[in-house]
């Protein structure tokens, strides 16, 4: 299990939990400024007093009174101002984009160095009052404290333009985007995450069947762990669900074929099962996302076609993205040929993405002509499953259209727009 422990999937994870923390970066700044402080103190050792110059303590202690005073103030309101961001982005965007926003690494970033600056103007502080300098040390503690205050000056400035967009739909969009663009690029490049192609269901296929240990979602599979375990044990192993998939204690997560005798504790502890699903490994979790964003848009609470019309041509750009040739062939090579598993499904991926905005949008024209267009783009792809799946969905939206829609202009409008499906 060594390999498993210094895996590409479990070392992504492992990063992914230490944005999600925000406790993290404040700590490792809090230390940074204590050792700061020691440092300061090796000056005195260095027989420096006679080259630098000479500052006195009160200027020190009336610096360092002053950032402790007010770095506690700004940290608070930071926490603040934080807390209303990510409620806002829970509430007009939807709440499985929480995740993504509380990584916002500019914001991190600035509480983080809000106090870490209150703790390293107070430790100093004490340091100062107890005469724990001489000429140099002070100097060195003056000039940390000037450091000091211009990062956290030019955090402050950057902080505030990002806290004024923190949690706008629009900035949730964004970074759903590129989480989603993140999983699909990483699943484009490895469509079976590194395995060989399933040729058939699991029907009919004999083996071991290992069991899920708890009840949730699928977060990721660390498929160099379940390749050790099968070179180890001689035998083939085939993968039943992907990350994002919901299981339950009494459902398959593989089938072990070749082994009468397998750890199946091990075989398991290969599956990262969460309450949530995670948009690191499983892209259709972001397309969903989105889609709710869409879908939540077109209520008539909101009544916000225009996000829709946004989210849609989000989708497309992904779908693009999706389709793109590889440029280097390497990465469809088989990685762990003891491994079998199904790939991403086209249309299970066009369900998630149009099928919500498709049905809550049906009586709204623009946005109906805006997603026929959609489709019409993706069918020109040469891509033959994406361009079916485009011309399918197509005319399941406009029937939804011709039916929740009244006025004869509005039904021609949308059929005109999906006009290529019909022609196909």
């Amino acid at each position: 299990m060594t390999g498993s422990i210094l895996s590409t999937t479990r070392l992504r994870g492992f990063v992914s939990w230490i944005k999600k923390r925000l406790w993290v970066r404040p700590l490792a700044l809090s230390v940074l400024s204590v050792a700061g402080i020691f440092i300061a103190s090796l000056a005195d050792d260095r027989g420096l007093s006679s080259i630098l110059p000479e500052i006195s303590m009160d200027s020190v202690e009336s610096l360092l009174s002053i950032m402790a005073a007010s770095m506690l103030v700004i940290a608070t309101f930071a926490v603040g101002s934080m807390v209303a961001a990510y409620a806002s982005a829970s509430t007009s965007a939807t709440a499985r984009s929480f995740s993504l926003v509380i990584t916002d690494d500019v914001t991190q970033n600035a509480l983080s160095a809000y106090i870490g600056a209150f703790i390293f103007s107070l430790v100093s502080l004490v340091a100062v009052k107890n005469a724990m300098f001489d000429s140099a040390g002070l100097f060195a503690i003056f000039a940390l404290t000037v450091l000091v205050f211009g990062v956290v000056v030019g955090t402050f400035v950057r902080w505030v333009d990002r806290i004024a967009r923190l949690g706008r739909v629009s900035n949730t969009i964004e970074k759903l985007e590129k989480a989603t663009a993140a999983a699909l690029d990483r699943r484009r490049q490895s469509p079976i995450l590194g395995a060989s192609p399933a040729t058939r269901s699991l029907t009919g296929v004999t083996g071991t069947v290992v069991h899920s240990p708890t009840v949730g979602y699928v977060q990721s599979i660390d498929m160099q762990a379940l390749q050790s375990l099968a070179e180890t044990s001689k035998c083939y192993m085939r993968v039943a669900v992907l990350p994002g998939a919901f299981v339950s204690q009494r459902q398959a997560l593989l089938r072990v074929v070749g082994a009468e005798l397998i750890n199946a504790k091990e075989c398991a502890s290969a599956f990262k099962i969460g309450r949530a699903r995670a948009f690191e490994d499983d892209p259709r979790f972001g397309l969903v996302a989105l889609a709710e964003i869409g879908g939540k848009s077109l209520s008539s609470s909101i009544n916000d076609p225009g996000t829709a019309i946004e989210i849609i041509g989000t989708m497309v750009r992904l779908f693009a993205l999706w389709q793109m040739p590889l440029a280097d062939k390497e990465h469809l090579k088989i990685e762990f040929d003891r491994i079998s598993a199904q790939p991403l499904d086209i249309e299970d991926l066009f369900d998630d993405a149009f099928t919500a905005i498709a049905r809550d949008g049906a009586g709204i024209v623009e946005v109906a002509v805006r997603l026929q267009q959609a489709f019409a783009a993706l069918a020109e792809t040469d891509d033959q499953a994406m361009a079916a799946s485009a011309w399918q969905f197509s005319r399941m939206a406009l029937a939804r259209s011709e039916r929740a829609m009244s006025h004869p202009n509005d039904i021609a409008r949308v059929r005109t727009a999906a006009a290529f499906s019909e022609a196909a």
